[in-house]
């Protein structure tokens, strides 16, 4: 049985640390605007998918949307006393290297079950320029097996964050636009996988384009 929200505990950890460090860097040194929140599903499980231009991007999105969201996390790091308990409880799943996308879509369909936002990078790796040139189509898949919905999110301004040899967060300013949700794939045949994706990106896209 899919359950309809997050654990207490977990609650407590993303407040907590919401609003003692990422949000007021958000706020205040980032200078951020948020449009959108009100698009976003406060219970139940959720698909959000964003573009992905640094390491900062996690934070700031799961800050943005008002709810933890999980993200995949290499699996050595829940070999850590203590570290292992702390993300797992922030929503971190482990993921096997070598793996590849069936250990990832299993892991990610489990943290859905349990009634978490899961977060997914819709190229999969980091974009110099932020826009979506090659979405993936792992979002797709993984909503349409577990028949929930996607959340699409733009972050505009953290490619400029960290630059090469630097090792001090620029304060650039961010916008974070929050889309409409997208209805979840009725299957997996590829060509609705494809529509759906590619549905994503555009509104992603769309939503960069706007700018600051």
């Amino acid at each position: 049985m899919t359950r309809n929200r997050e654990p207490v505990a977990s609650l407590l950890l993303y407040h907590a640390f919401k609003w003692s460090v990422v949000s007021p860097m958000l706020h205040v040194y980032f200078r951020a605007r948020i449009y959108g929140a009100e698009n976003v599903p406060q219970q139940g499980p959720l698909v959000v998918v964003s573009n992905h231009a640094s390491d900062f991007d996690p934070p700031i999105l799961s800050s943005c949307v008002k709810r933890p969201v999980a993200y995949m996390a290499k699996e050595e790091l829940f070999q850590i006393p203590v570290f292992k308990q702390a993300i797992e409880l922030y929503g971190a799943y482990p993921v096997k290297r070598g793996m590849g996308d069936r250990g990832a879509i299993r892991a990610a369909l489990a943290a859905l079950e349990a009634g978490w936002a899961i977060g997914l990078f819709l190229e999969g790796t980091r974009t110099p320029d932020a826009r979506i040139q090659d979405p993936k189509l792992g979002a797709a898949a993984i909503a349409a097996k577990a028949g929930v919905p996607i959340l699409p999110v733009s972050l505009w301004g953290t490619e400029k964050i960290l630059k090469k040899g630097s090792f001090l967060p620029k304060a650039v300013p961010l916008t974070v636009r929050i889309g409409e949700v997208i209805a979840a794939p009725k299957s997996n045949k590829r060509d609705e996988l494809e529509a759906v994706t590619q549905k994503c990106a555009a509104a992603i896209n769309a939503m960069h384009d706007l700018g600051r």
